[in-house]
This record gives structure tokens, C-alpha cells and sequence, in this order.
């Protein structure tokens, strides 16, 4: 699996569909959350500056089959839990789990942090995602929030977990 950084044709597309499909199948997201990762991350492709953001995909023979972001166009703004670099779109297909993936493209976003001096990383998901969670955590991120929310078109625990600074 090759960790490639920076947009690549389609990947808008596939990433959407790896989170719809994982979701869909794991909580019964739907349409509404189809949409709120396809355009985000169409805004975010649209924005994109190389030296404030990062985009990697876990590539195997011309497949993407993982997906990770940092969104650093807020960085330092506010002085809340969410003044820092936002990690965003982290997924892997049902094929590469198991085999590295998810903390080689955290480990990626992350050096890309470090090197850009950001301290402070955010990122939101919720409970019931128990293998990301793990990974979370093995990268030095702890739960600093947790509340009912509906951001992606169902009523979970949302949770807000943090890396560094306050």
C-alpha cells in the first residue's frame, strides 16, 4: 500500500463512498452524511494550500483504499478545544483494515503537523467506533468532549478528541 499525499482524480468521490458505505453498513448514516463528507471535502480540495493542509490516501493498484486530512485554515483561531489543526476524512476500506493502513495515514498527518509546528489537533467522531478509537489514542489523542449531536444526520454520542495544547 503506498501513502501518496495531495489530491488525486477521484478521490473525492471514493473517499465519500468508503465513509457512506462503512457508515451506512456500522450506524445507518444516510444521504445526509453522504453529502456532508462529499462536500466538505470538495470545499476543502477547492481551498487547499499544500503548506497549511494535507491530504494523504493509502493507494494499492490504482485503488484508494484510505483516506486522511488535515484541514489547517483555522489554526489558531479562537482559544477553545477546536483552535487547533482539524484531522478530518480518516477511513479505510473493508479490504486494508487489519494490515497498518489507518496508522500509517495517521502517522503521515501527523509528521505533517509536527513539521508545520501545529501543537494543538482536533477531531470529531463518536462512540461507537471502538478500532478508531484505538488508533486515536495510540497517537497521543484523549476525549475531551462527549454529547448527543446529529452533525451527520443521526442522533449519536458525539466526541471531540484532542492532541496537544489545551
Amino acid at each position: 500500500m503506498n501513502i501518496q499525499r495531495d489530491y488525486v482524480p477521484g478521490c473525492i468521490g471514493r473517499v465519500a463512498e468508503l465513509h457512506a458505505t462503512f457508515y451506512s453498513r456500522a450506524v445507518g448514516f444516510g444521504a445526509p452524511f453522504e453529502a456532508k463528507v462529499a462536500s466538505g471535502l470538495a470545499d476543502f480540495c477547492l481551498r487547499y494550500d499544500g503548506q497549511r493542509d494535507g491530504l494523504w490516501l493509502a493507494i494499492e493498484n490504482g485503488q484508494i483504499h484510505g483516506s486522511v486530512a488535515i484541514d489547517g485554515s483555522h489554526y489558531g483561531e479562537g482559544d477553545g478545544l477546536e483552535s487547533g489543526a482539524h484531522l478530518r476524512w480518516f477511513i479505510t476500506s473493508d479490504e486494508s483494515r487489519g494490515r497498518g493502513v489507518g496508522s500509517a495515514l495517521l502517522g503521515a498527518a501527523l509528521d505533517f503537523c509536527s513539521a508545520r509546528d501545529y501543537r494543538n489537533v482536533y477531531l470529531w467522531t463518536f462512540d461507537e467506533l471502538h478500532a478508531a478509537r484505538h488508533l486515536y489514542e495510540k497517537f497521543g489523542f484523549t476525549l475531551a468532549q462527549s454529547q448527543r449531536g446529529s452533525q451527520w444526520g443521526k442522533e449519536v454520542n458525539e466526541q471531540l478528541f484532542t492532541r496537544g495544547g489545551s
